[in-house]
């Protein structure tokens, strides 16, 4: 079941990153259950609540959606 939280996967980002770096994060991605898709839209979804700067949020995206829901 989709939470009402759940995203539209559908945008592509692609990032260049050094592999060593790349490596590090990818393991410790593994040891905390998470793939690195979930990190980076975890880190996306924080940047934005972090930097909205009096934007309003779209309801979608309330302001705790970052500490609740990202250990999926």
């Amino acid at each position: 079941m989709k939470s009402q939280f759940m995203e539209n996967r559908t945008a592509r980002l692609t990032i260049l990153i050094d592999p060593r770096k790349k490596a590090l994060f990818d393991e410790i991605c593994a040891q905390q259950d998470l793939t690195p898709s979930q990190v980076v839209r975890k880190l996306i979804r924080q940047y934005i609540v972090d930097n909205a700067a009096g934007r309003e949020l779209p309801e979608w995206l309330p302001a705790n959606a970052t500490r609740n829901a990202d250990n999926r």
